[in-house]
């Protein structure tokens, strides 16, 4: 930004997608603001393309060849008349080469002034200044001396445990904690190689770790005036792998008097750096009330949402408004603080399976009321979750008077939520809220680790009610043969067979009374038989179930006496449920050959998820066995294996090596042996 002049613009570019660049088009439209959406080839169906005035795409999937083509951007700036730039979080947010190259094109840049991103863009050398301005700093080294030998003895002086860190890194990458006195050496070459792939730098600092920490970050806000001002603190301790998963305002942790000091701090820091717009100053809190910095980024947090409504204040309208050089619009004095606000994030990941990534097509996509809750997201039903960028899907954040109303308001906005064709943790945020822990507000950086372990959160609850779901939705459904109807009115008995990961269950339901003069279905007798794929041990369970109607994609039941609704859909052979408390899925077994029962497989071949792929190790006619790898699919930076499931012959294969496929796309076809 420059800051010698007061500067105007009409019209703004978002330089990035997703949940904040709708949410950043909000507040801009709200002010009369024009605004311009950029999007790659992967997004031109993108919500945040539909929520603005204009768009332009610039380029293909890749970030490297769209969301950070610096050339592309202002091209579609220069295209559109657009004299302002917003760059959101992430991509070229803090990229000082991107602020220089609008500033020389005569476009604002909403974000703080070059030198500032150059300086935080260090974690070394922010350490030095903050140091320099008696901002507390974790005791270790951050020198420019960076040999190998010097590092070692640098690291037994300050001893363990320590951690390891890129100077320019991020996100947990380049980043090392070590225990033990013979780890330090290959530790510091592993944080050092990650370092320099990731970031271009392999220039590291080394710090005392900090154990049994809050990550406690505060909003700051400066303007070109020299005004600056703190707006509370956030509590981001709730973390998985250096990402975070649930903030709140204000921290359960945190004092009037810690607030007073941790803020000061906090301005202290944007003035030594002659700070302009939002920025976060984050720091380590420890068990005894003494707190460290860690850096400052220079840009609006992913979570500021739980800010503004503690704060009842825009930040995205303050970065507008101080952009053009106006004062900021409260002086310290004038922020109060009301309530508490907790927000969670929404990913599109396996919780049990290390939380990797995943990829699909939105089916259903339901957010909470509005008077419930906040849902901050860029999803649209139809469109699908890619593999070239962020996880995160959405946001949901709720406030209220106190913690426990907020905490309870957002477990019921979770629950609320439903978001189908795409595996996702909402499940596992349920979890995380309901930990004694949490709920106590007791919860450390390390808490998630130590509460599941290596194993990763795995889904218990509810499986017997969802497959019985499943069933009676199924039972409404035609048999495949013609002049059937399929329900129970018409067959007292069915039985469905359905399918999840290794297990297979058969749902047989049978009517056990008649139909009333309401309309209800008849009641029913639900007999549920799992068989274990590896232990082939079989268990029978009977529940009392009662279908009383079906709208749509919300099937309304009765569960062992009590009326209930969940939500569903039907995809082809799969059956998706959300009883609230995330969606499970099934697949449909029930009229597939006989030969694909009892163990033996479908021979249909399907791709695990989005991806490209790059081997095809079978032709047409080539005799294969059951376990044999077929076809080798890249997702996700990871090679994912698809097997016959069968012995048998190759029938069809219709896919061939570099070939991008869908999830669940089938990519050909088995005969099974006679």
């Amino acid at each position: 930004m420059n800051t010698t002049r007061k500067a105007s613009f009409t019209k703004i570019l978002i330089a990035n997608r997703g949940e904040i660049a709708c949410r950043v088009i909000k507040t801009a439209h709200r002010l009369g603001y024009s605004t311009v959406a950029v999007y790659s080839e992967a997004d031109a169906q993108a919500r945040h393309v539909e929520l603005a005035d204009e768009a332009v795409c610039i380029g293909p999937a890749p970030v490297s060849e769209s969301y950070l083509n610096i050339d592309a951007i202002i091209a579609a700036a220069k295209a559109t008349g657009a004299n302002a730039v917003h760059p959101g979080y992430g991509f070229l947010s803090e990229n000082a080469t991107f602020a220089a190259r609008c500033d020389a094109e005569d476009i604002c840049f909403i974000g703080p002034p070059i030198g500032a991103i150059e300086l935080m863009g260090s974690k070394r050398e922010s350490k030095i200044a903050m140091l320099a301005a008696n901002v507390p700093c974790i005791p270790g080294y951050e020198g420019d001396h960076q040999d190998e030998s010097f590092l070692l003895k640098e690291a037994q002086r300050i001893c363990l445990p320590l951690m390891i860190k890129a100077s320019a890194g991020g996100g947990g990458r380049g980043m090392r904690r070590v225990d033990r006195t013979e780890d330090i050496q290959e530790s510091l070459q592993r944080a050092r190689s990650e370092a320099e792939n990731a970031f271009g730098s392999g220039e590291l600092i080394l710090e005392r770790a900090v154990d049994s920490a809050r990550h406690v970050e505060i909003q700051v806000f400066g303007d070109t005036h020299g005004n600056y001002v703190f707006l509370g603190e956030r509590d981001c301790s709730m973390q998985r792998r250096h990402q975070k998963v649930v903030e709140e305002a204000p921290s359960p942790a945190v004092t009037p008097e810690i607030r007073r000091a941790m803020g000061a701090a906090a301005v202290k820091a944007a003035q030594a750096c002659k700070y302009v717009g939002a920025g976060t100053v984050e720091f380590l809190l420890d068990q005894k009330g003494e707190f460290y910095f860690l850096e400052m980024n220079t840009r609006l947090q992913v979570e500021h949402p739980v800010t503004e409504m503690i704060t009842g204040e825009d930040l995205v309208e303050w970065q507008i408004r101080v952009a053009r050089g106006e004062r900021l619009p409260k002086l310290q004095e004038e922020i109060t603080l009301t309530g508490h606000a907790i927000e969670v994030r929404l990913y599109a990941e396996d919780p049990a399976n290390q939380f990797l990534p995943q990829t699909g097509d939105v089916l259903v996509w339901q957010p909470a009321p509005e008077d419930l809750a906040r849902s901050d997201h860029g999803l649209k039903a139809g469109v699908p979750i890619s593999r070239f960028y962020d996880p995160m899907l959405a946001k949901i954040i709720c406030h209220g008077d106190t913690r426990e109303d907020a905490l309870r308001k957002l477990e019921r906005a979770l629950r609320q939520t439903v978001l189908m064709g795409v595996t996702h943790n909402k499940g596992f945020l349920l979890d995380l809220l309901a930990t004694q822990t949490f709920r106590d507000g007791e919860a450390t950086t390390n808490f998630i680790a130590l509460h599941y372990g290596n194993e990763g959160w795995h889904r218990t609850d509810h499986l017997e009610e969802s497959l019985t779901v499943a069933a009676l939705a199924l039972n409404e459904q035609p048999f495949p043969h013609a002049g059937s109807t399929g329900n129970l009115a018409r067959f007292p008995q069915r039985t469905v067979l359905l399918q999840s990961g290794e297990t297979d269950y058969s749902i047989t339901s049978t009517l056990t009374g008649e139909s009333n003069n309401t309309g209800e279905r008849n009641n029913t007798r639900v007999s549920i038989t799992t068989k274990e794929a590896t232990t082939k041990e079989q268990t029978t369970k009977q529940f009392s179930a009662q279908l009383l109607r079906l709208d749509n994609d919300k099937l309304h039941y009765r569960w062992e006496g009590v009326n209930k609704s969940a939500r569903i859909k039907l995809v082809d052979d799969q059956i998706h449920v959300d009883l609230g408390h995330g969606p499970r899925v099934f697949e449909n077994h029930t009229h597939r050959p006989p030969q694909s029962q009892d163990g033996a497989g479908s021979g249909i071949l399907k791709a695990p998820m989005d991806g490209a792929v790059t081997a095809v190790m079978v032709t047409v006619g080539e005799t294969v066995s059951k376990g044999q790898t077929l076809l080798v699919i890249e997702a996700m930076k990871m090679e994912h294996l698809v097997r016959a499931d069968l012995d048998g012959v190759v029938e069809e294969i219709i896919v061939q090596k570099g070939q991008q496929v869908k999830g669940k796309q089938r990519l050909g076809n088995l005969k099974a042996n006679p």
